[in-house]
Order: C-alpha cells, then structure tokens, then sequence
C-alpha cells in the first residue's frame, strides 16, 4: 500500500518489483497523467516559470492567423452554424483567446462557434477558464459535441504516449522501463514481430530505432471520421518530421533537457511527431503536405502584420516583438522545427497557409 509521501517514482519501483518492466508509452502516461503524481494533474507548465514556453505564449501573432485561416476556411464550407470550434491539449486557453479576438470582426463566426477543450489538467482548466470563460470542456476527443467540427492542436501530439523500437533482424525490440540497483533504468525487451512495424523493414537498418504512437493515430483517425460525416477542418501543428527514425524522447524542466527517470511527474515528457503516420491515419479526407511552421505563417501573412503591430511599439517592447517573430519563423528556431498538416472534407478548399496533398508529401519522401 502507497505510503502519504510516497513519490511517483517510489510507486514505479514497488510495481515494477511487483509485475515486471514497463513499456515506454506506459511509464509516459504515468508520469504525464497520473492523477496524484503526473506531470499534467498538479501544475501550469507553461511560460517562464514553467517548463516550456508554445507559440501563442510568444506572440498574439500565432493565434491571429490561424483564427483567420480557421475562419475563412469556414466561409469557404458555407458558414455553417452552429459549429464546433475545438482545441486540443489548449495549454493557458492563450491560443483559443486569440483566435476568438481576432475572428471577432467576421460575420457570424463568434456567433456560431461552441468553443470546446479537450483537456484534462484540472490545473490548465482553471487557467483556461479566465481566458475563454463560455467555453466547455470533455476529456477525449470521443466526447466533442456532434456537428460541423473546425480544431486545432498546438503541441498537443508530442506529448502522447509513444512506444520505442530498436530493429534487430526482422523482428523489434521494445524500450522498457526497469529496475537496477534501486534505480528506474531502461532496457530493451527480448525481439519479437510487431506487425504495426512491418511497413518500416522496408526503410530501416538493424539498430534503427522508429517511435510508434498509437494514441496519435487513433486521435487522427477519429477526426479523419467526423470531417467525413459535415464540413469543418483541422489544423495539426508540433515538432518532428515526415516519418519516425531515431530516439527523439526527451523530458523539459525548467526549460532544459532532464534525466526522465530521476524524478517522474515533474518534468515534461515529449517525442517528434511523425506526420506521415498521422496523414496515414486520416484515411476519408483530403491532407495537406506537411509545412514548415515559418512557411505557412508567411504564407498567412505574419510579416505585414508583425509591420503593423510594430508600428506601436518602441524600446525594449518593440525589440521583443521583432524577436518573437524570428522566434517563430525563422529556420534556426522554430520555424522549420515545427510543422503543420490540415485536414479538411473531400472536396473542400484546404486551409489558407497548406496546400498540396500527403500523398504527393509520400511520393517526395519515397524518392517516386
């Protein structure tokens, strides 16, 4: 029986004596989400006194623009009404806030929109109701209300739980979570077929380590459904690449690396997202290229308006503007870094800022 001060990695030694080794995904999930301990359940995480700092926490400029784009991919749909405007993971609710300011002005938008939060910390709730104090909250995706559905995901899918594999011959080996002398240590399963992976024999070496997120996928999957049944779009935006290779696992605390096994539930816990996995999920729908986050924000136009904004500002105030453009645009930072996919219905016009198809993305990326 868990002892009052028992920490959370004091609880994994005691189980993991007790039942065997974790899988990665499995001990994520614990130190991201456990009610008592996790990372998500008991602390803001966001900004300077936090772990990490996310592009609406740099600049309005973020959300401005893909409200817009949002939006005008709802006018392109017909303006349907009521919808769905939906965020997953929403962080401080920074995002959604901007989005609703700067969608204010187009006719019936704000009018027609049920703002809605996938979230689960009941910390980053109460954070988000004094920014977006009329919108609702559900804990899964499976729970958004019925309807035309337009959604967005800053940073969301990097955080879920993944599982980690080290290819030897034909067959995979699993990252798990153990115990060494008193201490959570990881290691590697014996070898066994994973019929997930088998596509993967194909562009992979023995030693190759390839990073599966089921959740991701069915997450993906689930929207893919919905933009099949009404109109509506989604914008997918995070840090990794067209398609998983090698250990991209890393924990944030205090806004650097740290050891995820010494202290689990205080830091954050993160991997690359693999685009191609998500864009293969989303059968049914049309699904933009994958595009660097510097690109469609030009795209969107952030330059003219970052001019704008910076005709108001002097001093120190206008030096953080410039940099917070760069910031987010520029290749060096998080410009290239991040990327972004949308989803929209057969048929439809895709989202300002995106444009071609994932199938020509995999095309590119098979050399064909």
């Amino acid at each position: 029986m868990a002892g009052p001060h028992m920490t959370l990695r004091d609880l994994l030694i005691s189980e993991i004596s007790a039942n065997g080794p974790l899988t990665l995904a499995q001990f994520m999930e614990r130190a991201l989400l456990d009610p008592d301990h996790g990372y998500y359940s008991n602390r803001d995480p966001l900004g300077q006194a936090g772990d990490f700092t996310t592009a609406p926490e740099i600049s309005q400029m973020f959300g401005e623009l893909l409200g817009l784009a949002l939006a005008q991919s709802w006018l392109d749909q017909g303006a349907p009404s009521p919808f769905v405007l939906a965020e997953l993971g929403p962080g401080r609710g920074t995002l959604m806030a901007d989005i609703l300011r700067a969608t204010a002005a187009v006719p019936g938008f704000a009018k027609a929109a049920q703002v809605t939060f996938v979230e689960q910390s009941p910390v980053l709730r109460t954070a988000q109701a004094t920014r977006v104090p009329d919108a609702n909250w559900v804990t899964d995706i499976d729970d958004l209300p019925d309807g035309p559905l337009f959604l967005i995901a800053n940073e969301f899918f990097d955080a879920l739980p993944i599982h980690q594999f080290r290819r030897d011959g034909q067959a995979w080996r699993e990252k798990l979570v153990g115990i060494h002398a008193g201490a959570l240590v990881f290691g590697w399963s014996e070898a066994t077929r994973q019929r997930a992976l088998a596509p993967r024999l194909a562009d992979t070496k023995d030693g190759d380590i390839v990073e599966y997120c089921p959740e991701a996928q069915r997450i993906t999957a689930k929207i893919s459904e919905r933009l099949q049944q009404c109109p509506g779009a989604a914008v997918i935006i995070d840090y990794g690449d067209w398609r998983s290779l090698g250990d991209t696992f890393q924990a944030l605390a205090n806004h650097q690396t740290a050891d995820p096994l010494s202290a689990p539930g205080t830091a954050d816990l993160t991997a690359h997202v693999d685009f191609a996995a998500l864009s293969e999920a989303a059968l049914g729908t049309r699904v933009s290229r994958m595009t660097p986050q510097g690109v469609f924000l030009e795209r969107l136009g952030i330059t003219p308006r970052a001019q704008t904004l910076a005709r108001q500002l002097t001093g120190p105030a206008l030096d953080a503007h410039i940099a917070a453009h760069r910031r987010l645009t520029h290749p060096d930072e998080m410009g290239h870094l991040f990327k972004g996919i949308a989803l929209v219905p057969t048929g439809a016009a895709m989202v300002p800022g995106f444009d071609g198809s994932s199938e020509e993305q995999a095309g590119m990326a098979d050399g064909s």
